[in-house]
């Protein structure tokens, strides 16, 4: 079976604070042999100075952290003309879809910004946002 679950900001936050849809989500990967992937972008809305650092270490030793390449950037770039939009308030969500892109198969990405994600990932029809 192809495809991936990726966790946006939202997404991340939410499996280091064990809420329980996420982990729900997490669970349904793992019995599915999907993996777990967030870009390392997201890292920077997460990491701040009052999150548990002992549950983001775990958290993150279960997830693929997919680097911020050229090729990548450049594909994130792509995906911001093809939507319409540009600027950092979009940035880390295009790095995201983009890295979501290089997976096969279908794609379901946890988030609490749908619309967004939809605008960025409306040309594909193997990437899914969900609301968490």
């Amino acid at each position: 079976m192809s495809g991936a679950l990726v966790l946006d900001s939202e997404g991340l936050a939410k499996a280091v604070q064990r809420d329980r849809e996420v982990q729900e989500w997490l669970a349904a990967a793992l019995r599915s042999d999907l993996p777990v992937i967030t870009s390392a972008a997201v890292l920077v809305e997460v990491i701040h100075p009052r999150i548990n650092r002992a549950a983001l270490k775990w958290t993150l030793s279960r997830l693929r952290i997919e680097p911020v390449t050229r090729v990548l950037a450049e594909a994130a770039a792509d995906l911001l003309q093809r939507a319409g939009l540009h600027g950092h308030k979009y940035a880390i969500d295009a790095m995201l879809c983009a890295t979501a892109a290089q997976y096969p198969g279908d794609i379901t990405i946890l988030t609490s910004d749908i619309e967004d994600i939809g605008m960025l990932t409306a040309e594909s029809s193997r990437i899914v946002a969900e609301k968490i």
